[in-house]
């Protein structure tokens, strides 16, 4: 059940836990002007016009360069080959755009071509006999594999059987082995990483040629990408354009002969390709490639742009909050000394209680003692004793030493062991144990028997420390109209106190996988789109129901199968960043398009005149920008057409730089900038190629 909580003031995070706050913007893609140059032979190849049919802009423009270059050989004059050329270059530079990318993506995929090796695997029979060597290739799904230290995994799979470190840095980039393991979450192997140690029998799920990474080099390269539903729509609507000012030119011819002149077709193919949106045409396939290498880069396998689509326009975030929201281990985050003990003797002994305890919680208290209190985070040659391990039956660990004992635990075995020991246990303890549980934090009693009688220290507060910079994140969240939902095993209290400190707008408590579907489809039953973070089975369903299911590499096969994401780094707080770029990808799009068909304005001007003026005089008032002579215009225009795909596919690439501010206040900055900008920009730039064009020996 969720609840609707009030923000407030977030408490100060320990002094180690003190980062800079994210600065809510998201980094662009690189890009070097060599990448053109090294896309050339592609984007020559692209001038098939089998592949100029899958863009009906392009398609237009291509068969409009081919009708121009008839033209210009069977009647050649200045003009006509130069406005042919430069028709070639307009094509030539949108299929450059896409080349570009493409071939940023086949450089990626090429890397993890590398990681791919001929290996061998040992099959265990189906009657249980002696292993037999077979080829990778040779594997089917459901077959069983010993895979033993030093031997690369040869499919990917789950661990059925043994415990063992990975090498996964071909795949992750991160040099740090994983432990992967049977009957758990992180079960789930990937074929071509290493085994470091142990030996490990893997089930074999998938196939020859469709691996985990076999669908990476897919993606990365563009062979299986499919035009998402928005660009389909996006394709339609400038594919209707096409079509009108089609008909609009082809009216033209008639018009100029009742008024008694003529129009050339060289001239009426160069005003339809400078009216058309080739600007967006030309960049709609990059800008869809490059969002998903923006997400390639940042180690996150999307199965198709749809899912980053959806990304950029989820409004629902549920969040899990250990690992995600909080660091996950409890931490030690104050010591609460009570009768006549002191905060140092509490320190003290807390600190000799935890130096054998090798858990989280043992090692922040020897931390916490140590930043705040200047004890020493290792034992000294008088403090080496017997170490009483934690056990679920008594409830509470410590030391013995020779002269003293000392004991952390639980509250009610702590009682139990003080009261057992002649001493007495205070209400003031009692009374700060339930004030830390209010808070939602771990109160850990801490107590000494010197001389056959015991009494009691204080209280030591384990808190699930939210993560620095959150709240601020998930402040930029709300500004873009994204609600973010806790979602915790917790009770009530713990999550109500978790959910205050972080900032999030929800939370579920006590969530079962159950809960989280319902909360899904509750959420899209409102028309909200839903994004979340999983990595066990029981995530699966949930994933598979989200828009947006980002599974953890460190999963399992079936998480991984669930969601339409993998993020190889197994970071949840990934999935705020992918959002991130999901808009980033949405408002590159719009915001080109709206420069490309705003440009259009200056083209009018320039060539609108140039057509008409010497059938009506009148029309050189339009020709604000004193262009030479018609066909200085006219070519200038198609110069101008082709030079700024060339100029935007850097920004393309790149993507427009996305701040997490609220809707109407990026559609006023984008009008202002690409809108306007789209305006201007044409008007100077026509302008300055007229000043070097009307110089061309033999142009009207």
């Amino acid at each position: 059940m969720t609840r609707t909580i009030r923000r407030a003031p977030e408490p100060a995070a320990p002094a180690d836990l003190r980062k800079p706050a994210p600065t809510g913007r998201i980094a662009a893609g690189a890009f070097h002007p060599r990448q053109l140059l090294a896309a050339v032979p592609l984007a020559l190849r692209k001038l098939n016009p089998r592949h100029q049919l899958a863009n009906p802009v392009l398609f237009v423009v291509w068969l409009g360069s081919v009708l121009v270059t008839a033209l210009a050989v069977l009647e050649p004059t200045v003009f006509a080959i130069l406005v042919a050329g430069w028709l070639w270059f307009t094509v030539l530079f949108a299929n450059l755009a896409e080349a570009v990318a493409e071939g940023r993506g086949k450089a990626q995929a090429e890397t993890l071509r590398r990681t791919k090796t001929e290996t061998v695997a040992r099959r265990i029979p189906s009657d249980g006999a002696h292993p037999e060597p077979v080829g990778a290739a040779e594997l089917a799904v459901g077959d069983l594999v010993i895979v033993e230290a030093g031997a690369v995994i040869p499919a990917d799979g789950d661990v059925v059987e043994g415990i063992a470190t990975v090498d996964e840095s071909a795949i992750t980039g991160e040099s740090a082995p994983v432990i992967r393991e049977s009957g758990g979450d992180r079960c789930a192997v990937t074929g071509g990483t290493t085994v470091l140690s142990d030996r490990i029998v893997v089930r074999v799920h998938s196939r020859p040629g469709e691996s985990f990474v076999d669908r990476m080099i897919a993606l990365v390269e563009g062979s299986a990408r499919q035009k998402t539903p928005n660009e389909t729509a996006l394709s339609i609507l400038l594919s209707t354009l096409t079509i009108i000012f089609l008909l609009a030119v082809v009216a033209l011819q008639p018009m100029a002969a009742f008024s008694g002149g003529t129009l050339s077709v060289v001239v009426l193919i160069a005003l339809l390709v400078c009216l058309i949106p080739t600007t967006i045409g030309a960049l709609l396939s990059a800008i869809g490639i490059a969002g998903m290498d923006r997400l390639v880069q940042r180690n996150v396998l999307a199965s198709s742009g749809r899912a980053v689509e959806a990304a950029g326009d989820v409004s629902t975030l549920l969040l899990d909050k250990t690992g995600t929201i909080t660091f996950g281990n409890r931490q030690a985050t104050r010591l609460w000394p009570c009768g006549s003990a002191t905060v140092d003797e509490l320190a003290e002994a807390a600190r000799l209680a935890s130096l054998a305890d090798d858990t989280p919680e043992g090692r922040s208290i020897v931390a916490l003692c140590a930043d705040e209190y200047g004890l020493a985070n290792q034992p000294g040659n008088v403090e080496h004793g017997e170490f009483v391990e934690f056990s679920a039956r008594t409830r509470m660990s410590g030391l013995d030493l020779a002269d003293r004992r000392i004991r952390k635990g639980a509250s009610s075995a702590l009682r139990d062991w003080v009261t057992s020991h002649g001493g007495e246990f205070p209400s003031a303890v009692a009374e700060i144990v339930d004030q830390v549980s209010a808070q939602g934090a771990t109160p850990l009693v801490c107590a000494e028997l010197r001389a056959g009688t015991a009494r009691v220290l204080g209280v030591v507060q384990l808190s699930d420390v939210v993560k620095p910079g959150m709240r601020e994140r998930f402040a930029e969240l709300r500004e873009m109209g994204i609600r973010t939902v806790m979602i915790t095993g917790d009770n009530r209290v713990t999550a109500s106190v978790i959910a205050e400190q972080a900032g999030v707008d929800d939370y579920l408590a006590e969530a079962t996988p159950e809960d989280k579907l319902r909360l899904i489809r509750a959420e899209q039953e409102g028309g909200r789109l839903v994004a979340m973070t999983g990595d066990g089975t029981n995530d699966a369903p949930a994933l598979a129901q989200a828009d947006v299911g980002v599974a953890m590499n460190t999963g399992t096969m079936a998480a991984k199968e669930a969601g339409n994401m993998v993020d190889l780094d197994s970071d949840p707080t990934k999935l705020i960043e992918i959002v991130r770029i999901g808009k980033q990808l949405l408002i590159t799009r719009g915001a080109l398009t709206t420069f490309s068909i705003a440009n259009d304005l200056a083209k009018y001007f320039a060539i609108l005149p140039a057509m008409f003026v010497a059938i009506y005089p009148q029309l050189d008032g339009l020709n604000i920008m004193r262009l030479a002579s018609p066909d200085s215009a006219i070519l200038s225009a198609v110069v101008f057409n082709a030079l700024v795909i060339v100029a935007l596919i850097p920004l393309a690439l790149r993507g427009v730089r996305y701040r997490p501010v609220g809707a109407a206040k990026l559609l006023r900055r984008n009008l202002l900038l690409y809108g306007l900008g789209g305006i201007v920009t044409p008007f100077v730039g026509i302008w300055l190629i007229d000043l070097v064009v009307r110089f061309v020996h033999g142009l009207g």
